[in-house]
């Protein structure tokens, strides 16, 4: 299946936004077939307060997310990943208590997430609102498929859906991340979310040929980085090359996991015009032979 760029970005960004809640694994390979899941997400018992997106992953699931509206094939294409899976678990679980297989409502879900759906589509496949339960915007197939996709600029404009508008396009997008900069200075989501959107921006700025779709994007992006950078100033040079450090590191590697993560404060205490020049050319091999940890 061909993906988008900016559909790395999502991954990355649904993935640190539940990461608090639980256990994330990005590409995650199904075993016995050659798939890959964007994210298979296993969550604890205490949950942050991310309104209709916690409210998908208080189950085990995968998450599949689109910046375009996904072809009828790419649909399918998730579905099969999503059962693929389920043959893994029951597999696993047949293993360790034979006599005991996997209930059904132990099985993962099935979330697509995509900027826009056509009725077209949505019907093609049958897909129904749930508004008793869910509200406008989220659309199930039939209850044995385990599948829903969710529309971001059909999802009402309220506190509860603004972690999944940020994925949208256009008004959807601006809207949501004007609603993020609104948040009190202090508050964790606002400026975890502020800084992996100046990432994603700084990643956009460095690639030589702009799509459409990039320029867009980085529109949506320059009022977020503008005050990340302006904050981040403000709390002194080290810090805010600290975090510029980091946001090079994050949108080189996806993260900064516990072996990269020692390589970080070698590179905040050289000159920025040094850490600047060499964060783009060293690959990580070279980075942690340089500013990793000697045994």
């Amino acid at each position: 299946m061909i993906r988008q760029k900016h559909d790395q970005f999502s991954k990355q960004y649904l993935g640190d936004l539940l990461e608090p809640d639980g256990q994330v694994y990005l590409n995650y390979e199904i075993q016995g077939v050659s798939r890959y899941a964007d994210i298979y997400f296993t969550p604890t018992t205490v949950h942050q307060n991310l309104g209709l997106l916690t409210q998908m992953t208080t189950k085990a699931c995968l998450l599949e997310p689109f910046r375009k509206q996904p072809s009828k094939v790419e649909i399918r294409q998730c579905m099969l990943k999503l059962f693929a899976l389920h043959g893994e678990l029951i597999r696993q679980a047949n293993k360790n208590t034979p006599k005991n297989s996997l209930p059904e409502n132990a099985l993962p879900s099935l979330w697509i997430i995509t900027t826009s759906a056509s009725d077209n589509l949505l019907n093609f496949f049958n897909a129904e609102l749930k508004l008793s339960q869910w509200g406008e915007g989220v659309y199930f197939f039939n209850q044995g498929f385990r599948s829903a996709i969710v529309v971001a600029d059909r999802l009402p404009t309220t506190p509860d859906t603004l972690w999944l508008r940020i994925l949208g396009k256009e008004k959807t997008q601006q809207q949501a991340i004007d609603e993020i900069m609104a948040f009190p200075k202090g508050n964790a989501l606002r400026s975890n979310v502020l800084e992996l959107l100046s990432t994603w921006h700084i990643n956009l700025e460095t690639k030589n040929r702009l799509t459409t779709d990039d320029k867009e994007l980085l529109m949506n992006l320059s009022p977020a980085y503008e005050k990340w950078r302006e904050e981040t100033l403000q709390q002194g040079v080290k810090q805010a090359q600290r975090v510029f450090v980091k946001s090079w590191l994050r949108s080189r590697f996806g993260k900064i996991d516990k072996v990269l993560s020692p390589v970080v404060e070698p590179l905040v205490q050289l000159p920025l015009e040094e850490s600047a020049r060499l964060l783009p050319r060293l690959s990580r091999e070279e980075l942690l032979a340089r500013f990793g940890k000697k045994s």
